[in-house]
């Protein structure tokens, strides 16, 4: 008997759990999905949820149904690689054979004073409905503050944009123009988009530290009804306490297989897992395809050689009729990649692709 326990039931872990049932489960196999919630919530739609323009309901994928797969409810305290346990409150201790640690990240507030205490997130379902409410509770007129001009700062801002046209909504960021990752012909465009809809940008802001209604970038106070941070992300708590190898963002660092070095049979995939490519919701669902690969040809006794990962490019939205992409370095930019990013999320949610 085989027990295959994967932690987290985002993108990574629900693919890693659709592919070992298609690939046809061994009889003796057993499959565990530990999650707090009972269904997947489909983070890279949360800026929707949290602006007001979604339900919940929208955002949510009903997890496999199999005879041989079981859902545990509760949160993680502990993983034991010495007795090959977890600990889940509520639960006696889960044994594993085969351990996939899919369980996503949390917000890095770079050691910013009162960042955590006086912002709201968007990392977390949970957290999401409350900062749901702080946006949508607003006054009108009153000031939205976005930290952070990525992908997530941008489709929140434009979302919510959307949601609450009477708001006065800004973007804060470190660097010299939002998306500045990306080619100055997409930067442009987002830009424009921003100023056409009365949404305020500024660069070069050094955040010191957060207060209650209060954003200090140095000497200067910046005040905000509500703060949303989108400044950046980092491995959860759980693996932050690993004392395992890490790169520089603290992922846990992988063989060529996902695997951890000197513990087998435990992978670790998207965004725990040190990978040359930025962490998203793709990469997750491409390592996690390649992880139940892995774990069918060993259960056969077959050698897997895994190709390369090629992930198709980056879709945002701006609003529900606008949008940007970035296929190879080509961008797209307006009502294409708006529909694109819809029919992705289709596909996604209908378990297609």
């Amino acid at each position: 008997m085989s027990n295959v326990v994967v932690l987290g039931g985002g993108y990574g872990g629900f693919r890693v759990i659709d592919q070992l049932i298609e690939l046809n489960l061994p009889k003796d196999a057993n499959l565990f999905l530990v999650d707090r919630l009972p269904f997947q919530g489909m983070k890279t739609e949360y800026y929707a949820l949290a602006a007001g323009t979604v339900s919940e309901l929208d955002i949510r994928s009903a997890f496999p149904l199999h005879p041989q797969l079981q859902t545990v409810f509760g949160e993680i305290t502990e993983i034991d690689f010495d007795t090959r346990a977890v600990h889940i409150t509520g639960h006696d201790p889960l044994s594993f054979d085969i351990l996939v640690i899919a369980l996503g990240c949390t917000d890095n507030y770079h050691g910013i004073q009162g960042a955590f205490e006086h912002s709201c997130s968007v990392q977390t379902l949970s957290s999401t409905r409350r900062t749901y409410q702080q946006l949508n509770n607003t006054n009108p007129y009153g000031q939205i503050t976005i930290v952070g001009g990525g992908l997530s700062g941008v489709e929140i801002a434009a979302e919510l944009r959307e949601s609450r046209p009477d708001l006065n909504i800004r973007i804060l960021d470190r660097g010299n123009c939002v998306m500045s990752a990306f080619p100055e012909k997409l930067q442009g465009f987002v830009s424009s988009w921003f100023r056409e809809h009365d949404v305020e940008m500024r660069s070069h802001i050094s955040i010191t530290s957060l207060e209650q209604g209060v954003i200090h970038n140095s000497d200067e106070e910046i005040l905000s009804d509500v703060t949303v941070w989108t400044a950046g992300i980092q491995p959860i708590e759980i693996v932050q306490r690993m004392e395992l190898p890490k790169d520089k963002q603290g992922r846990l660092i992988v063989n060529e297989w996902h695997e951890l070095p000197d513990h087998p049979n435990v992978y670790v995939i998207g965004d725990c897992s040190s990978q040359p490519f930025s962490p998203s919701g793709q990469l997750a669902e491409a390592q996690g395809k390649q992880v139940a690969q892995v774990i069918n040809a060993r259960w056969h006794g077959k050698d897997v050689k895994l190709g390369r990962i090629k992930l198709r490019g980056v879709l945002g939205s701006l609003g529900k009729k606008a949008g940007f992409g970035l296929m190879g370095k080509t961008p797209l930019l307006g009502r294409v990649p708006r529909m694109l990013k819809t029919g992705v999320l289709w596909k996604s949610k209908n378990h297609f692709g």
